[in-house]
This record gives C-alpha cells, sequence and structure tokens, in this order.
C-alpha cells in the first residue's frame, strides 16, 4: 500500500526555496524512501507551495512526517523563508 504526504505552506522567496529542495531535499528524500515527489503553486499566490511525496509504506511516509518536528528541518525552513506557521500537513493512502 502506497502513502502519499501532501503539504501545503508559503514561502518567501519561491526560486530560493526550490533550488534548496531540488539540490538538498534530493539526498534528503532519497534516505526519507520518496519513491516519487511534485511541486505545485498556487495559480493566484506564487508563495503558496503545495508538495507531494509519494512513499511505498506507511511506516516511510510517518517516519519522514515526523522529520518536519526535527531541528534540521526547522533550521532550514528559517533558511529558505518557509512560514513554518502556514503548514499544513496531511498523509493519505491511494484508494482504486
Amino acid at each position: 500500500m502506497s502513502v502519499s504526504m501532501i503539504s501545503k505552506h508559503r514561502v518567501e522567496d519561491f526560486a530560493r526555496w526550490k533550488k534548496t529542495y531540488d539540490e538538498d531535499g534530493a539526498a534528503i528524500r532519497e534516505q526519507g524512501g520518496v519513491i516519487a515527489h511534485s511541486v505545485h503553486r498556487d495559480l493566484d499566490d506564487p508563495y503558496l507551495v503545495t508538495v507531494y511525496h509519494k512513499f511505498g509504506d506507511e511506516q516511510s511516509a510517518r517516519a519522514y512526517a515526523g522529520m518536519l518536528d526535527g531541528d534540521e528541518f526547522r533550521a532550514m525552513a528559517e533558511q529558505t523563508g518557509i512560514d513554518l506557521n502556514s503548514l499544513e500537513m496531511s498523509l493519505v493512502t491511494d484508494v482504486n
């Protein structure tokens, strides 16, 4: 059963955030068991970002979600301009 994480948050500077997501985030995603991912910008608010991560199992998804409470993620969020007060996250499973 695959599980997906859908997170939404505001960023101060999309280009700066996206560069970090692409470059530094690649190793974090690989280590965290992400098997697919995509980034989306709101049509009306380009500073509102939705990120999709897919995992092969619930345990990997929950462990990755737990990293969002860690000091490393908070430091990265501060560096890249993520508004942590705006962060919304859901774990969902595919239903076919």
